[in-house]
């Protein structure tokens, strides 16, 4: 099986992009077999290198300059540092992209323009390049050249206004899901760009926004205002068009009850020993639930403190009851399901002192041509040689000469010349 190709062999990406949205996309890809050769500044690297503490440690017990929040989003890539400021670096760049498919870039709009490098500059020398630019806004309108980042698509795209309590203050999500979100759409609009590239020969630019897929992302809510004309307001764990659908209070702890139609709701009474609840005419449908939810809720304390989180759990799921725990990280990996799902992958790292890394896995499982973890995040510059032999055929002299001029530099090992 491990000699199977992975579905995007042969696929070769250009990647610009650091921090978190590009890298995903690009990621992800590498995933499922894209040759990632992921472009870096010089002597500094994805502005995430440094995003820690935690970082890898090394030999001797001493943290390394890889971070943790580094590591999630750059498996599967070469690093190769180049020095876009200079001449010698544009040029360099446009060597490697006919020798890519795609190129992969989150500078702010307009910002590789001064480097001879936006789509309008490549576009007519490279018609076949699939030319993917993630920004905060976009390609067009009035913030287009603003400077975007996860936390302002969050709260500027709405969902900061339905994360938290009731009443409380506006909730960012917990981890970067603006920036997650567009990596996914990036990938997505890449795969389906690539297809009409090999079917016409076409390349074209995809615009990815994270304010733009911030705004996709409100789904079911988003259109619940858009149909009624009413400002959705914080549910805390509850949901707006179901009921019950919360976090309830066992006599131990809480858990996580999401009854989805009226016949789970009537199992839910039944196992709750709650005859007067499951009669009450107030609750008979979903749509009265939902209108009443407050009464309902209010009522349903007295039923579920009386079993443990377990019992219901147990007792709910023998009926087909949706519930479940909550779980803090560190038991997620540790739950039996994810351990049978291999959703923890150790990779080989050369600096790391245990000699892997630990990484979140791929979530995807094929059938037949399953993801294969080729590369660790790689250190700064670490694939600089190799990339400039294996893809442009430069011999020791030609790299030596890029190097002298400024053009790239390697961290973590020589260059031919050094």
């Amino acid at each position: 099986m491990t000699d199977t190709p992975l579905p995007l062999d042969g696929v070769r990406i250009l990647d610009l992009s650091r921090i978190l949205a590009g890298p995903t996309a690009t990621q992800l890809l590498g995933d499922l077999g894209a040759d990632v050769i992921k472009v870096e500044r010089p002597g500094a690297g994805d502005d995430t290198r440094k995003w820690g503490p935690p970082f890898v440690t090394g030999d001797g017990g001493e943290p390394t300059d890889e971070s943790a929040y580094y590591l999630s989003a750059n498996r599967n890539k070469r690093s190769i540092t180049v020095n876009l400021a200079s001449a010698e670096g544009q040029a360099l760049i446009r060597r490697l992209i006919p020798e890519c498919d795609i190129l992969v870039e989150n500078y702010k709009t307009g910002g590789l323009k001064k480097y001879g490098l936006s789509y309008d500059d490549l576009k007519d020398e490279f018609p076949s390049l699939v030319y993917c630019s993630v920004t905060g806004f976009g390609q067009t309108g009035p913030y287009a050249s603003r400077a975007g980042y996860d936390f302002l698509a969050q709260g500027l795209g709405g969902i900061m206004s339905l994360t938290g309590p009731k009443d409380g203050p506006p909730m960012k999500c917990g981890v970067g899901i603006a920036d997650v979100m567009c990596g996914m759409y990036a990938a997505t609009s890449i795969l389906a760009a690539l297809r009409h590239r090999d079917r016409t020969g076409q390349g074209q630019q995809i615009d990815c926004a994270l304010l733009d897929t911030q705004v996709a992302w409100l789904i079911n809510e988003g259109c619940n205002y858009l149909l009624s004309g009413k400002r959705p307001v914080p549910q805390g764990n509850e949901h707006p068009n179901i009921v019950p659908y919360s976090v309830l209070e066992s006599s131990d702890g809480y858990f996580i009850l999401a009854v989805g139609n009226d016949s789970q709701y009537q199992k839910w009474c039944d196992f709750a020993g709650a005859a007067d609840l499951a009669a009450d005419p107030r609750f008979a449908t979903n749509s009265l639930r939902v209108r009443n939810r407050e009464a309902l809720y209010a009522a349903m304390p007295a039923y579920t403190r009386r079993k443990t989180s377990q019992e219901w759990i147990d007792g709910l799921a023998a009926r087909g009851v949706p519930c479940g725990p909550i779980k803090h990280v560190d038991e997620v990996f540790e739950d039996p399901q994810v351990v049978a799902r291999n959703m923890r992958v150790d990779v080989p790292h050369h600096q790391a002192q245990s000699g892997t890394v630990p990484l979140i896995a791929n979530p995807v499982k094929f059938s037949e041509t399953p993801v294969r973890y080729r590369h660790a995040p790689p250190t700064l510059g670490q694939h600089t040689e190799e990339i400039l032999k294996d893809v442009l055929g430069l011999d020791d002299d030609e790299i030596a000469a890029l190097a002298r001029n400024g053009a790239l530099t390697q961290t973590g090992g020589q260059l031919p010349g050094d």
